[in-house]
């Protein structure tokens, strides 16, 4: 018993401490990075969307609203949202931050940018 193995309490306190961390950065991060997933799922879905090259972007606008609000999607701004059309391409980007509280005063700021390039049928 001179030399004893394992290991002690303050190293167990220790992981303890670093995977609770990373667990509570999981848990509040997660769902931000979710919807973003839902967000891209979207856009790249309106590619096979009947009659986008005759649309306007007011309707290209409206046909997304519509899709992420059947999503639940709330965190994403109106104003993130930029269409340009060319012809038979429309393109979209997609530039917006969201942020959420980690605990007490410290917040995490996410940024996410895509862009999209979707050729009408």
């Amino acid at each position: 018993m001179a030399r004893q193995r394992g290991a002690s309490g303050l190293t167990m306190l220790v992981f303890v401490l670093f995977f609770g961390s990373l667990l509570a950065l999981l848990i509040k991060l997660g769902p931000i990075y979710m919807d973003d997933l839902t967000i891209q799922e979207i856009f790249e879905g309106l590619d096979g969307t009947q009659g986008l090259a005759a649309m306007g972007p007011a309707e290209v606008r409206s046909v997304i609203n519509k899709r992420l609000g059947v999503n639940n999607v709330r965190q994403l701004d109106a104003n993130a949202i930029t269409i340009d059309k060319d012809g038979q391409v429309v393109r979209i980007k997609v530039d917006y931050a969201t942020s959420t509280n980690l605990f007490r005063n410290v917040d995490a700021v996410v940024s996410f940018n895509h862009e999209y390039e979707i050729t009408g049928k």
